[in-house]
């Protein structure tokens, strides 16, 4: 078998682009891969063809860690993001061909289920009015839905610090919250990597009455030194991740142990043999994983894959519930979050177990889609959970 061609299919919102590849092949057998991208969208079309050409046609579909290692190194540069998120989409629907063309889900060629179901977390689920009395009623939704987690930025347009006023404010919108959800679900914070250390470690004390249940991103992805000089001073496990493009960068984390659980972006870090390589290495650290995932469906299915048979994988992200809800009409067999306890059940369908409908994503066109988190007015006009 080998891989004629690929076709690319952007899904455009006002706040990111979900970028769908299906890869063809000369046995009829299609495969689709999905990464989503904040600002870059032409960047990443032009890799991927550019791609296609220098590495992907004539590929054997399944010879994935070979394809991988010539899109990653081939053209004798250093994989960043685009690099990096064409690579995913691309192996993602090998993994998707691959599985179809044995009849299995992918989840059972990556070593078989450890679990029949993953618990997912909400996010995307705070674009209302920004008050304690509207993130109250919110938040009792997501749990009407069947969720036993959710996920919130209380921080409005803080940056680098926080005044008085302002940290009130998020603390109260934090109680409303825990109050709505009750003391057993789960509840995660998230700083979106925009607080100084010293910020970070006060509003983590501020809010530790309400039992976090992870402090996310408290400073720049940058600076490691300063990610462990906060996870030196909580009291609360740290997650990061989502902003780091390749398995090895993860390398410093695993040395000074600055993380409790990591946060790969499937659609990001080259696709899911690389993910699951992290986390292999994750669980001889003693970590967790929890995938980023703040894209469509099959970027959701790509995620699960890893979920249903990795012993240490926690929770995933879900946002198609909430955010931009309207996007699961454009891929067939979509994963669903089961209202009875929050979770993802496993799906022995083939390969990734999902569809693109390539009619209906052609009613999503793209569109320049804008993510500015500290502009004044943020939370009037950009959905709050876009970041993940």
């Amino acid at each position: 078998m080998r891989i004629t061609g690929i076709s690319t299919h952007v899904v455009g919102t006002p706040w990111r682009n979900l970028t769908y590849v299906q890869v063809h092949t000369d046995e009829g057998l299609t495969g689709v891969g999905e990464t989503r991208m904040l600002g870059h969208t032409d960047a990443l079309l032009g890799y991927l063809k550019e791609a296609e050409a220098n590495h992907v046609l004539g590929s054997d579909p399944f010879a994935v860690e070979d394809l991988v290692r010539r899109m990653k190194y081939g053209d004798y540069g250093r994989a960043g993001e685009i690099v990096m998120s064409g690579v995913a989409v691309v192996e993602m629907a090998c993994w998707d061909i691959k599985g179809k063309a044995l009849g299995v889900p992918v989840w059972q060629l990556l070593g078989g289920k450890v679990t029949d179901r993953v618990k997912a977390y909400a996010n995307g689920w705070y674009t209302t009015e920004r008050t304690p009395e509207a993130y109250h009623k919110a938040a009792r939704g997501v749990m009407e839905r069947g969720y036993r987690a959710l996920k919130i930025d209380p921080f409005g347009t803080g940056h680098l610090e926080l005044d008085h006023e302002r940290t009130r404010y998020a603390v109260s919108l934090i109680e409303a919250v825990r109050d709505a959800i009750g003391p057993d679900a789960e509840l995660m914070l998230e700083m979106h990597g925009r607080f100084s250390p010293a910020t970070a470690v006060r509003l983590a004390k501020e809010l530790a009455p309400y039992r976090p249940a992870w402090l996310e991103e408290p400073v720049p992805p940058e600076n490691l030194r300063a990610l462990r000089k906060v996870a030196e001073k909580v009291d609360l496990p740290v997650a990061t991740g989502e902003r780091i493009h390749d398995r090895i960068e993860f390398r410093e984390l695993f040395e000074d142990q600055s993380a409790d659980i990591l946060q790969p972006d499937v659609g990001h870090i080259g696709g899911i043999w690389e993910t699951r390589k992290l986390a292999a290495t994750a669980e001889a650290h003693y970590m967790l994983v929890a995938p980023h995932n703040v894209g469509g469906p099959v970027l959701t299915a790509a995620s699960l894959q890893i979920g249903f048979s990795t012993p240490n994988f926690k929770v995933l992200e879900h946002f198609n519930d909430f955010a931009d809800a309207e996007i699961k009409k454009v891929v067939k067999g979509a994963p669903r979050v089961d209202p009875e306890d929050g979770c993802f059940h496993l799906s022995d369908a083939p390969g990734l177990g999902v569809e693109l409908d390539t009619d209906a994503a052609a009613g999503f066109p793209q569109q320049q889609a804008r993510f500015d988190l500290w502009a004044e007015g943020w939370e009037q006009r950009r959905p709050k959970g876009a970041r993940g």
